[in-house]
C-alpha cells in the first residue's frame, strides 16, 4: 500500500466513525470527496471498523512514512480500534480504555492533595463561614452579567489575538466567531471549519465568571484550539501531511490539544495574568480583583485530578451517580448543580473518558514546558505543540 493510499484509508476509517456516533469527527478539512464517499456508504459495522484499524496498523512498517508520522498514525489507529470494539459491545476496563484512546495510564489521585488545596484556598478567601460558603459568595461576586458576556468575550479575544500574533505567526484572514448555546455537557467548544476559521460556542447553561473567561478564550481560540488548527493546516497539511486534516474524539491528539489549550493563558500572558485581565475588565466598567483571582487559581491547582477521580469512581470502582456527585461537590467545592453538570459530561457515552485529556494533558505538558532548556522562552517551546504532530508517548520520551 502506497503512503497516500494508507492515509486515504485512515481518513475514510475516521470519517466512518461519525456514522456510528455523530460528533466523533470533531473537525475535517480534507478532500470532500472522501466525506461524500462515506456518506453514501451503508452504515458501517463496528467489528469491521476494528478489523480495518488493526489491518492498517500492520501495514504501517515499511510504508515509507517518516517516523513521526508513522508513530502518530499508529497511535490513532490503536485508539480507533478500541473505540470500534466499544461500539461493538466489548467489555474493556475503563483504565485500559483511557490508555488506548489517549496514550496515558491513569490512577486515582491522593485526597491529601485536595485537602492541601482546600487549606490554600481557605487562606486566600479568609473570613467567616465555611470554605464552601465563602467560595460560593466569591463566585457570585465574580459572575459576569449575562448581558455583558458578549462584549467581555470580544474584548479578551481581541487582546489575546494581539498577543498571539506578536509571538506566533497566524495566517492572514484567520477569524473566530462566537455564539452562545445551551443544553451542552461542556462550558465551551471550538468548531474548526477549515480555511483558518473557527466557531466557538459558549454554554449559557453554566454561569460564566470573570476569573475563568480569560482562560476559556485562550483555551478555545488564542493560542489554544483555533491557533493550533490554523498553524497545523498552514504547516503540516500544507506540507502534505493529510492525516492532520481530521481531528477525532478519543484519540491521542485530543490529550495533546486539551493539554496545550489549558496551558494557553500561561503561554500567552504568563504570571501576572490577573492584573492584565483586571485592566481589560476596568475598560469595560467591571470590577475584578485580578491578583486575588490569580492566587485562588494557584491555590486550587491541586484539585485538577478531582474530575478524573470521579470518572474512575463511576466507571472503574462501581460508585453510583449520587456518590460521584457528592464526591465532586465536596472536593471541587462546587454547587450541586455544577457537580451534576460535570457528572453529565462523565456519563456521556462519547465523552466519558475525555476528562483525562484535561487532567493528564495538563500535567504532562506543564512538566514538559517547565523543563525546557535554560534560556528558552515559553513561547519558543510552546510553538512545537502548535506545529508538530506530537503524541504523549513522544513527550514522555523527551522527558526521559
Amino acid at each position: 500500500m502506497e503512503t497516500s493510499d494508507l492515509i486515504d484509508e485512515y481518513l475514510l476509517l475516521g470519517l466512518r466513525f461519525d456514522r456510528l456516533e455523530e460528533g466523533f469527527v470533531d473537525a475535517y478539512t480534507g478532500d470532500p470527496a472522501l466525506r461524500r464517499r462515506v456518506e453514501n456508504e451503508p452504515a458501517p459495522e463496528p467489528r469491521t471498523l476494528a478489523r480495518d484499524a488493526a489491518e492498517l496498523i500492520a501495514r504501517i512498517p515499511g510504508n515509507g512514512l517518516e517516523p513521526s508520522r508513522a508513530g502518530f498514525v499508529a497511535a490513532h489507529l490503536r485508539a480507533l480500534e478500541c473505540s470500534a470494539r466499544k461500539f461493538a459491545g466489548d467489555r474493556i476496563g475503563f483504565v485500559d480504555e483511557v490508555e488506548a484512546y489517549f496514550d496515558v495510564r491513569i490512577e486515582l489521585g491522593d485526597v491529601e492533595d485536595y485537602r492541601q488545596a482546600h487549606r490554600a484556598m481557605d487562606e486566600v478567601l479568609a473570613g467567616p463561614g465555611t470554605l464552601s460558603e465563602r467560595m460560593f459568595a466569591h463566585r457570585a461576586a465574580d459572575e459576569i452579567p449575562p448581558e455583558r458576556l458578549g462584549e467581555c468575550v470580544e474584548a479578551f479575544s481581541s487582546a489575546l489575538r494581539d498577543r498571539v500574533r506578536a509571538d506566533y505567526a497566524l495566517p492572514d484572514g484567520e477569524i473566530v466567531e462566537y455564539e452562545v448555546v445551551g443544553d451542552k455537557p461542556w462550558s465551551g467548544f471550538n468548531y474548526y471549519l477549515g480555511g483558518y476559521r473557527s466557531k466557538v460556542a459558549i454554554n449559557s447553561d453554566l454561569k460564566q465568571y470573570m476569573s475563568h473567561l480569560p482562560r476559556l478564550i485562550a483555551h478555545e481560540a488564542y493560542p489554544g484550539h483555533h491557533t493550533e488548527h490554523c498553524r497545523k493546516e498552514a504547516g503540516l497539511v500544507g506540507a502534505g501531511q493529510r492525516e492532520q486534516t481530521i481531528f477525532l474524539v478519543n484519540t491521542p491528539q485530543c490529550l495533546m490539544a486539551e493539554g496545550l489549550a489549558d496551558l494557553a493563558l500561561e503561554a500567552a500572558v504568563g504570571p501576572g495574568w490577573g492584573r492584565w485581565a483586571q485592566e481589560i475588565y476596568a475598560d469595560l466598567g467591571l470590577r475584578f480583583d485580578g491578583e486575588r483571582a490569580e492566587r485562588l487559581s494557584a491555590a486550587s491547582s491541586n484539585l485538577l485530578g478531582v474530575r478524573q477521580d470521579a470518572a474512575l469512581l463511576l466507571h472503574d470502582r462501581g460508585a453510583d451517580a449520587d456518590e460521584v456527585a457528592a464526591f465532586l461537590q465536596r472536593w471541587s467545592v462546587s454547587t450541586p448543580e455544577r457537580a451534576r453538570q460535570t457528572l453529565r459530561f462523565l456519563s456521556s457515552p462519547l465523552w466519558r473518558a475525555y476528562i483525562s485529556t484535561y487532567v493528564e494533558g495538563y500535567r504532562l505538558l506543564q512538566r514538559w514546558l517547565e523543563v525546557r532548556p535554560a534560556g528558552m522562552p515559553t513561547a519558543q517551546r510552546f510553538v512545537r505543540l502548535l506545529d508538530e504532530p506530537l503524541i504523549p508517548s513522544q513527550i514522555r520520551a523527551e522527558l526521559g
